[in-house]
């Protein structure tokens, strides 16, 4: 039995359906003063290198303190449409069930996620999935670039090795982050990737989704 299950959140727990952007686009104009007509490649990775990229197609001069504020106002966005994300959006099919069980189990969860940490909190309160994960043990958009420092991040948060942990998600780069940081992947090819695509990447378990219990608990290893 793992140790410790990190979870992704957008596509692998939940979907915002087109509000995430929604949100975005609101806390980039807010801080640039720019309306964003066009955003950097999301998926797979972080607010981080999201915003240094988005800035850029913009001409727009990249920095922390540009960071620091926009991650301030994507949190507070996030706050104040809340009720609106959770008519907008769901949980994915059995994302609660599996939480659930692993907590019965005593299994340690949190998140690691490209999400800056106060959107990713206003996400997991909204789809009831908060109370089954340690929010101080994960990692999050301001934490680094890519998923293999986010789970380092992660894992020494906890106290985990990496050999105890089991890191869930949908995407190619959370397939080859795992692999960097030597934490077991189990994809679920909920999100943009197929589970051939995840396959490639290098995923030995894959998911079609989380509805299936018995099989997403066989596959994480309880």
């Amino acid at each position: 039995m793992p140790e410790l299950v990190l979870w992704d959140i957008d596509h692998t727990l939940m979907a915002t359906r087109g509000l995430g952007r929604e949100l975005w686009a609101q806390a980039f104009a807010e801080v640039t003063g720019t309306a964003m007509r066009e955003q950097a490649l999301v998926t797979g990775s972080t607010e981080r290198v999201i915003l240094r990229e988005t800035a850029r197609l913009h001409g727009i001069p990249y920095g922390d303190e540009l960071f620091a504020a926009f991650a301030a106002a994507l949190g507070s966005a996030h706050v104040r449409r809340a009720a609106e994300l959770r008519e907008r959006g769901h949980a994915l099919p059995g994302a609660a069930a599996v939480l659930s069980s692993l907590t019965e189990r005593g299994v340690r969860q949190s998140v690691v996620t490209g999400n800056v940490r106060a959107a990713a909190e206003v996400k997991l309160a909204v789809f009831g999935l908060d109370s089954y994960v340690f929010l101080d043990e994960g990692a999050y958009g301001e934490d680094g670039e890519g998923r293999s420092e986010l789970l380092g991040k992660a894992l020494t948060r906890a106290g985990a090795s990496a050999g105890a942990a089991v890191f869930l998600g949908d995407t190619p780069a959370d397939v080859a982050g795992g692999r960097e940081a030597g934490v077991r992947v189990v994809a679920v090819a909920t999100g943009r990737a197929s589970a051939e695509d995840l396959r490639e990447a290098g995923a030995v378990e894959v998911l079609e989704s989380l509805s299936d219990l018995p099989e997403v608990l066989a596959a994480i290893g309880t």
